[in-house]
């Protein structure tokens, strides 16, 4: 998508950064081995992990091979259920124990002013994920003026009662942290004025938002 609060727009560019293997990159993960404890292990971030899905695939087997936690960070813009995407996603959850799944906006139309997307196939993929029990965190940015809106709390809180896989709901505050990327790449920041939420309105956001489930 394109989150006009995104910190990392310098992953917008799907042909640049570091390019390596599946080994290679398991075999850097594992230097952190001594701070995973019991319950730790690899989360695949972004950018958007699913847009490269065989290589995501690929690690998180050889990380389940080696008895690693696997956790997938994800906006789920990539969810479709027409094939090849949906039986590669199939054969990619066998090797994930969960997802964080954004949700940025349950209001469609504020979702596509948001990030330039429509959040159908999103809202989709976390009934597809609850139909399965797939263990998932949902998380929300709270953005004022854009995501920080009273009924669409309430409707999200709602919608995440309907799903029965969901194992923690988190209110994520806006910031400003990545603005100087936008700045650096020459990238217009639209968000510029917008300041972050209150800590009132963040647990008003929590409170609603838990009300519903």
């Amino acid at each position: 998508m394109r989150c006009r609060y995104c910190h990392n727009p310098d992953t917008w560019k799907t042909d640049s950064g570091e390019k390596m293997t599946a080994d290679e990159l398991l075999s850097r993960a594992q230097r952190y081995k001594s701070y995973w404890k019991n319950s730790g292990g690899i989360t695949v971030s972004g950018g958007e992990p699913l847009l490269q899905i065989d290589f995501l695939t690929e690690l998180l087997k050889k990380a389940k091979e080696l008895g690693i936690n696997t956790v997938i960070d994800t906006s789920g813009n990539p969810f479709t259920r027409e094939n090849p995407f949906f039986d590669k996603f199939n054969e990619l959850m066998k090797y994930t124990d969960l997802l964080m799944l954004d949700i940025k906006e349950i209001n469609p139309d504020r979702h596509k002013n948001l990030t330039g997307f429509d959040n159908s196939n999103i809202l989709d993929m976390a009934r597809y994920l609850s139909d399965i029990k797939k263990p998932v965190w949902i998380r929300h940015v709270l953005v004022p003026k854009h995501s920080d809106f009273d009924d669409d709390l309430d409707a999200l809180g709602k919608f995440i009662k309907t799903l029965d896989n969901v194992e923690r709901v988190e209110v994520l505050p806006y910031h400003t942290l990545g603005k100087f990327k936008w700045d650096n790449l020459g990238i217009k920041y639209t968000l510029d004025g917008i300041a972050p939420p209150t800590p009132e309105r963040i647990k008003n956001a929590q409170i609603k938002i838990h009300a519903g489930n």
